[in-house]
C-alpha cells in the first residue's frame, strides 16, 4: 500500500519512475509568535521538536552519524533524514533530503561512505553514498516495482564482501482464501493454534527472516534465508523486530542472532529465545546456549556442534555482540523461564571453549545496550535509581564499574577512535548527544537540536522525592511542578500510574505520556517509582508478580498523600492517570481511593482479568505476572491475582474516568476499555470512551496525538482543575 499512494504521488506530480523525485515534504518547525509569547509547552509546540536517534561514531571517532525525524501536522506524518557532526567543530550537515524516508545509517569499513535505508524507489532498500550525501546508489531490491518486498534492516560485514537484511516471508496458509482457493473473495483467518495475533497483527502466515548475500557491483537481488523457508517463526524476535539481536563477526564470516523457534501454544507460553551463529561458508548454524544439536532447519542450516553448558538457560538470550577478536560472544541473558522482567545479566560466550561466564552475577541491575571497547572491557547501560547510566566491566574481574552520574537517560551510545558519544534525555530535555569521558564518566553536551523550543519555553521543577512506603521502606518519586511555579498558591495534582509493569519511571522525555507537558497546563505531577519497577534492586522489581493489587497499590497512595500534605497542594483537586499496567492501576484505585482523586483517565488498561487471560497474545506474561490461568483451584496465587480483579470492585466506583484505547491493541484489546466504560455507564458514572481507530497500544500519529492530549487536558480540566 506504502508503494502504491507513493507511485500515485509521483504520478499525480507529473512524475516517472526515479528519474525525478516528488517534492520534500514541508517542515517548519518555528515557532509561532504567540507560541513564543506564551512560553509554555503544548502539544503543538512538542510536535514541532526534532527526533534525534540511530547515532554512531566514524570508525576515526572524529564524526557523527545521525537521523533526525519532522514532522507536518497538517499531513499526518513524518520523514526521517539522515545527517552528520563533526565533533570537533559541532557543524552538522543534511545528507538526504526529505523526497523520501531515510533510516539506520551505516558507516563503510573506511569511513568514506554510509550504507542506509530508503524508501526513494518505491519500497524500502539499502542504498550507499557518499559522506556528503552524493553518489547514492541502490544496493538491494529491483528498482521499487510491484512485488519487490521491503527491507527491514540490515548489516554489512566488515570486510563488506557479504550482507544480511531482514524481509517479511510468506510461510503458512492463513487466510481462507489460501485454505480454500475456490474462493478468492472471502475473507476469513482459519488457526489450528495459538498465537492468533500478536502486538498490532494477526498472523497472517508472514514472518520476519534474515536473508545473507554476497555483495557486488551490481543490485543483490537474491540471497539466502538462513532461517529456512519453512520456519514459521521470527528472527529478529516478534513484535518489535530489533535489529540489534543481529551481528556480524569481525571478520564477516559468521553472523550471530537471536531466535526462539518455537510454533503454536509452545511459543505463546515460552520466553525460550537463544543465540545462534551462522557460518556464512558451510551453511552449518549452532545454537550457543543449549546443550543439544539443533535439527536441520531449525533457525537455519545444517545440525550444530554439541556444547557442554554450565547449565540450561529457559528464558530469554538476546542480543549477540561479538568481541574485537572475534573469539567471544557477549549477550543478555534472563535465567527465569516466561518472566520477561528478570534481571537481564551479561553473560560472555567463549566460542572455543564453550564455556559461558556472567560478568554481573553481583551487579543487581540489568545491563543492556553492550559494547566491547577493544581493551578487555564491556560498556552497557544500567537502569540505576531511576536514571540510566553507563557502566562497564572488564574481563578479568568482572566487577562492575558505574560510569556517569546525575539525573539523567543514557538511551543508547557509541564508541570509536576513543570517544563516546551518546544520546541522552531526561524529563526535561529531549534526546540530545552528549560526549563522555571514558576516564571520569563527565558528559559534555555536543548538540542543540531543540535549543529553539527550549529557548522560548518554561520548563517547571522536577524534584527527587523519596518517600516512606507502608513497609517502611523509601520510595524515589519524581515531582514535577509547574512553569512559575508559586509556593504560596495552591496546585491541582495528578497521579501518574506507571504501565509495563515492570518499565521504570525514569528520566524519559515521552512524546505520548510527557510530564512536562502536564506541568505545562498547571498541574503538579507525582510519579512514583512503585514496586515493581526496575532499577532499585531485582527483589524490588519482584514483588508485583503475583501480587498486583498488593504492595504496589498501596505505593502509589504513600506518594500521593505524601505530596498532598504540602501546602502548595490542592489535596480537594487530585486526578490519576495511567496507562497498560497503569490503566489497571487506574481501575483498581476507582474502587478503593476513598475520594481521593476527582477524576481518572485509563489508557488500554486490564480491567477484568479472566478475559484477559483469553484476550491476550504473549501467554507467557499473564502466567508469570497473574500467576496462572483463571481455571486452576489449586493456584493460591493465580485466584488472588484474579479475585482482586479491577471488575470486582467497579460497584464502588463513583468517579468520573475517562477511557482511552486502541482498536488494533492485541496485548490489552479494546474489549477491556469497552468493558470498563460499559460498567460505568451502567452505574451512572461520567464517563468517556476515546476509541482510535487505527492506533494500538500507544498513540503515534500526529493528529491522533492532538486528539489524545485534547481529550486528556480536556476531562482533567473539566473535573480536577475546576475549584
Amino acid at each position: 500500500m506504502k508503494k502504491i499512494i507513493l507511485l500515485m504521488a509521483m504520478a499525480a506530480a507529473g512524475l516517472s519512475g526515479c528519474d525525478r523525485r516528488p517534492a520534500p515534504l514541508k517542515i517548519d518547525n518555528a515557532l509561532t509568535a504567540d507560541e513564543i509569547a506564551a512560553g509554555r509547552l503544548t502539544p503543538e509546540v512538542m510536535w514541532k521538536m526534532r527526533r534525534a536517534g540511530s547515532s554512531s561514531l566514524s570508525p576515526d571517532g572524529t564524526r557523527l552519524l545521525y537521523t533526525l525525524t519532522d514532522y507536518n501536522m497538517a499531513e499526518n506524518r513524518g520523514v526521517t533524514t539522515v545527517w552528520t557532526e563533526e565533533i570537533a567543530t559541532g557543524k552538522c550537515r543534511q545528507l538526504t533530503d526529505g523526497t523520501s524516508n531515510s533510516a539506520a545509517p551505516q558507516w563503510s569499513a573506511d569511513g568514506q561512505s554510509v550504507w542506509f535505508l530508503s524508501d526513494r524507489s518505491g519500497s524500502m532498500q539499502v542504498w550507499r553514498m557518499a559522506t556528503d550525501g552524493t553518489h547514492a546508489r541502490q544496493i538491494t531490491g529491483a528498482g521499487g516495482g510491484e512485488g519487490i518486498p521491503d527491507v527491514e534492516g540490515f548489516g554489512v560485514a566488515p570486510d563488506e564482501k557479504h550482507i544480511w537484511w531482514v524481509q517479511t516471508v510468506h510461510v503458512a496458509a492463513r487466510k481462507s482464501s489460501d485454505v480454500h482457493n475456490d474462493l478468492p473473495e472471502s475473507k476469513a483467518r482459519i488457526y489450528d493454534d495459538l498465537m492468533v495475533r500478536h502486538w498490532d497483527y494477526w498472523d497472517e502466515g508472514d514472518y520476519r527472516h534474515i536473508f545473507v548475500a554476497e555483495l557486488g557491483d551490481g543490485l543483490v537481488t537474491g540471497g539466502k534465508d538462513i532461517i529456512g523457508a519453512e520456519a514459521a517463526w521470527d528472527a529478529p524476535l516478534a513484535p518489535y523486530f530489533d535489529m540489534a539481536e543481529i551481528a556480524w563477526n569481525p571478520a564477516g564470516t559468521k553472523l550471530a542472532y537471536t531466535c526462539k523457534p518455537l510454533t503454536g501454544t509452545a511459543y505463546a507460553v515460552s520466553t525460550d529465545s537463544d543465540i545462534f551463529v551462522y557460518d556464512v561458508a558451510t551453511g552449518a548454524t549452532e545454537n550457543i546456549c543449549k546443550p543439544r544439536t539443533a535439527p536441520k532447519g531449525e533457525c537455519a542450516g545444517e545440525a550444530g556442534e554439541v556444547r557442554d553448558l554450565p547449565d540450561e538457560m529457559p528464558g530469554y538470550d538476546k542480543y549477540p555482540v561479538w568481541s574485537p577478536d572475534g573469539e567471544k560472544i557477549a549477550f543478555r541473558s534472563m535465567r527465569r523461564a516466561g518472566n520477561e522482567s528478570d534481571k537481564e545479566r551479561l553473560l560472555v560466550y567463549d566460542c572455543t571453549t564453550g564455556a559461558t561466564e556472567d560478568l554481573t552475577e553481583d551487579f543487581d541491575y540489568n545491563a543492556m545496550n553492550v559494547v566491547w571497547d577493544g581493551n578487555g572491557e564491556l560498556y552497557f547501560i544500567a537502569p540505576i535509581e531511576a536514571t540510566h547510566q553507563l557502566c562497564r566491566t572488564a574481563l578479568t574481574d568482572g566487577e562492575a564499574e558505574v560510569l556517569t552520574r546525575g539525573d539523567h537517560d543514557i538511551n543508547a551510545f557509541t564508541m570509536a577512535g576513543g570517544r563516546i558519544v551518546a544520546e541522552v534525555c531526561t524529563i526535561s530535555m529531549a534526546t540530545e548527544f552528549y560526549e563522555i569521558n571514558p576516564a571520569d564518566g563527565a558528559m559534555k553536551r555536543i548538540s542543540e537540536i531543540n535549543r529553539p523550543v527550549y529557548d522560548a519555553v518554561k520548563m517547571g521543577e522536577v524534584q527527587k522525592r523519596w518517600v516512606r512506603t507502608t513497609d517502611g521502606k523509601q520510595m524515589l518519586t519524581w515531582v514535577i511542578l509547574p512553569p512559575d511555579f508559586d509556593a504560596t498558591k495552591k496546585y491541582p495534582v495528578l497521579l501518574y500510574c506507571q504501565g509495563g509493569p515492570q518499565s521504570v519511571v525514569s528520566q524519559f522525555w515521552s512524546y505520548r505520556w510527557n510530564f512536562q507537558l502536564m506541568a505545562a497546563q498547571g498541574y503538579v505531577v507525582v510519579a512514583p517509582n512503585r514496586r515493581g519497577l526496575p532499577s532499585f534492586g531485582q527483589e524490588w522489581l519482584d514483588q508485583i508478580s503475583g501480587d498486583y493489587s498488593g504492595q504496589n497499590i498501596r505505593d502509589y497512595l504513600s506518594a500521593i498523600d505524601d505530596v498532598a500534605r504540602e501546602p502548595w497542594a490542592d489535596a480537594d483537586r487530585m486526578g490519576c492517570a495511567g496507562a497498560s499496567y497503569g490503566g489497571y492501576s487506574v481501575y483498581y484505585l476507582a474502587g478503593c481511593h476513598e475520594k481521593r482523586f476527582k477524576a481518572f483517565i485509563a489508557h488500554c488498561g486490564i480491567y477484568d482479568f479472566d478475559s484477559m487471560y483469553g484476550e491476550t497474545e504473549e501467554l507467557w506474561f499473564v502466567n508469570n505476572d497473574y500467576g496462572g490461568p483463571y481455571w486452576d483451584p489449586k493456584n493460591a496465587t493465580a485466584q488472588r491475582s484474579y479475585a482482586n480483579s479491577p471488575h470486582k470492585s467497579a460497584a464502588k466506583w463513583d468517579t468520573p474516568i475517562l477511557i482511552v484505547t486502541g482498536e488494533k491493541d492485541y496485548r490489552i484489546p479494546y474489549t477491556q476499555s469497552l468493558e470498563a466504560f460499559t460498567a460505568a455507564r451502567v452505574r451512572g458514572i461520567p464517563a468517556r470512551l476515546v476509541e482510535f481507530e487505527d492506533e494500538a497500544h500507544q498513540v503515534f500519529k500526529p493528529q491522533n496525538s492532538l486528539v489524545w492530549n485534547r481529550e486528556f487536558f480536556g476531562w482533567l480540566d473539566k473535573y480536577v482543575k475546576q475549584e
